[in-house]
C-alpha cells in the first residue's frame, strides 16, 4: 500500500477517522513517556543496589543510609525508610513496614497513566464501529431513491467506505493493547525488584538468612 492509497483510505472513512487518530497520537506519546520513564527507573535502581548491597552485607548500615538518603532512585527511598527505622531500634518488623509504607509511596507513580493505554485501544475500537455504523446509515438513506439497477453497486461501495473506519480502530486498538501488556510487564517487574530488596534488608537487619540471588 503506498502513500496515495493510505490517504485515500483514510480520506474515504469519514470524520471518525481523524478522532481515532488522535486517540492513537495520545497512546504514542504515554507509551513513550512511560517507556522513558520506567526504564530511567529500572537504571537507577540498579545502580543504587549494586551499591548499596555489599555494604549490607557487610553490617555497615550506616554507610547504606548514607548512599540512599542522598539517592533519588526510587528503591533508594524506600530502603531509605527501613534503614532510618533501624537506626531507631526498630526490630525487623517495623523495618518491613517501614519500607512497605515507601512501597505505598513509590508504586503509583510507576503505575501512573499505564492503565489509559487499555483504555485508548477500547475507545479507538468503539469510534471505529460507531462510525462505520453512522456511514452505514448514510448509505442505505443514499441508496434509498437511486434505480434499482445502480442500488447494489452504490450499497457495495458505500458499505466499503464505510468499513474502514472500523478497520483503522482496530490498527489502532490492537498496537496500544500489546504496549499496555509490554508496559504492565516493565512495571511489575519494578515492583517485583521493590519487593525482593525490601526482604532482602529486612532479612539482613533481622539476621535472617536472605535467599540467594539479589534483584534483577
Amino acid at each position: 500500500m503506498d502513500l496515495y492509497e493510505i490517504v485515500g483510505f483514510f480520506q474515504s472513512g469519514g470524520v471518525f477517522m481523524y478522532p481515532i487518530l488522535v486517540v492513537l497520537a495520545i497512546g504514542i506519546a504515554i507509551a513513550i513517556d512511560r517507556y522513558i520513564y520506567l526504564s530511567y527507573v529500572d537504571t537507577r535502581n540498579k545502580g543504587i543496589w549494586k551499591r548499596v548491597l555489599p555494604l549490607l552485607e557487610s553490617g555497615r548500615y550506616e554507610a547504606a543510609r548514607d548512599v540512599v538518603v542522598h539517592s533519588n532512585a526510587a528503591l533508594g527511598r524506600i530502603l531509605s525508610y527501613g534503614l532510618n527505622r533501624a537506626d531507631r531500634r526498630g526490630n525487623r518488623e517495623e523495618v518491613q513496614m517501614a519500607m512497605e509504607e515507601g512501597l505505598l509511596e513509590v508504586v503509583p507513580r510507576l503505575e501512573k497513566r499505564t492503565h489509559y493505554l487499555a483504555t485508548l485501544a477500547n475507545v479507538a475500537t468503539l469510534l471505529g464501529l460507531l462510525g462505520t455504523i453512522i456511514g452505514l446509515t448514510e448509505a442505505f438513506s443514499t441508496v434509498a431513491g437511486a434505480e434499482p439497477a445502480e442500488k447494489a453497486n452504490q450499497l457495495s461501495a458505500s458499505i466499503s467506505i464505510a468499513m474502514n473506519t472500523t478497520a483503522f480502530g482496530l490498527m489502532v486498538a490492537i498496537p496500544l493493547l500489546l504496549i499496555h501488556a509490554v508496559m504492565q510487564t516493565k512495571t511489575s517487574a519494578l515492583v517485583d525488584m521493590l519487593e525482593t530488596a525490601t526482604v532482602r534488608l529486612s532479612n539482613l537487619i533481622g539476621g535472617a538468612p536472605a535467599a540467594d540471588g539479589s534483584p534483577s
